[in-house]
């Protein structure tokens, strides 16, 4: 399968930071997650796929488009930025009409288009209210429409989630799945998040300071980054030490032990060790890496790109 997107040997730096140095990776059909703590490159990358930005070596190229030129290909992308850029004033119907007419649909093809991308993403009934008296979720809801009304191929969004509470998070992240399985519109998600990705994404790109740290299935990444949580009321050395006879090895916390990458196997081990070292278990629980765990950099490695926004 051709790659939607892909990204060579892709380097971008302002001044001395390295927002990006020397990426490589490929972006298929289906939802892919851009993970990463914030100044990891992902919104510099999301812009040099767009041509907001220009590299200064290496290419971000959008193939789904044969026998175009850059422009072209990049007409059949839409983006939902980060930051509000919304206009106040107008009502959502104009503004999603008036994208949608950018784009080359005629006006009443771009009015229809508009009156139905509001209705997909729940701002039907206040499509004639200004934007300005939006709450903030419907505006998020707002950037999502436009990226979409012009029916895209696929569809970049940089930190979708931004500024909502837990139920209006679930909301978009339920309207971004309903996007992909109605439409079958391609997704690329940015976000620092990680039950954003695990959520909503098919396939993940982690980077970390500009450079890709990982790449794989969704699932395999979470199922090999859990960390199981052993709490103790008394033993904790005894088990630790009957853990290490079977090649796991702990660190502890108080009257914990934790047990990085862990397995489903490794739950029967952590039984049969209790057992043995007559450690009394108050719970086992598995806890998944945060961010900061996940991206935690070796002491003295240099972490300071950031994503030239």
């Amino acid at each position: 399968m051709m790659a939607l997107l892909s990204a060579r040997d892709l380097k971008k730096h302002f001044g001395s930071v390295r927002a990006l140095d020397g990426v490589t990776f490929d972006i298929e059909q289906g939802v892919t997650g851009l993970l990463g703590a914030n100044g990891a490159g992902k919104s510099t990358t999301l812009k040099l796929f767009l041509g907001l930005l220009r590299p200064n070596s290496g290419s971000a190229d959008f193939l789904a488009v044969d026998g175009g030129d850059r422009v072209t290909a990049r007409q059949r992308i839409g983006y939902m930025p980060e930051r509000d850029c919304l206009p106040d004033a107008q009502p959502a119907a104009e503004f999603l009409t008036y994208m949608a007419e950018v784009s080359g649909l005629p006006r009443v093809a771009a009015r229809v288009r508009a009156t139905d991308v509001l209705r997909h993403v729940g701002l039907f009934e206040e499509r004639y209210r200004p934007i300005g008296t939006y709450s903030t979720g419907m505006k998020q809801r707002v950037k999502l429409a436009q990226a979409l009304v012009h029916d895209p191929v696929v569809i970049l969004l940089d930190e979708p989630t931004a500024g909502l509470d837990p139920i209006g998070r679930q909301d978009m992240l339920d309207l971004i799945r309903s996007i992909r399985r109605d439409f079958g519109i391609s997704i690329v998600l940015s976000s620092h998040l990680m039950g954003d990705v695990e959520r909503t994404c098919e396939w993940v790109i982690v980077l970390d300071a500009g450079s890709v740290m990982r790449t794989g299935p969704v699932g395999g990444f979470l199922e090999e980054t859990e960390t199981l949580i052993i709490e103790l009321s008394e033993g904790e050395e005894a088990l630790a030490a009957a853990l290490a006879t079977r090649g796991l090895k702990t660190r502890a916390d108080g009257r914990q032990l934790i047990l990085e990458g862990a397995s489903s196997e490794d739950y029967d081990t952590v039984r049969d060790a209790v057992v043995e070292s007559g450690a009394l278990l108050y719970r086992l629980a598995p806890e998944r890496h945060s961010l900061t765990e996940i991206f935690e950099r070796p002491a003295g490695e240099d972490a300071t790109a950031e994503d030239g926004e």
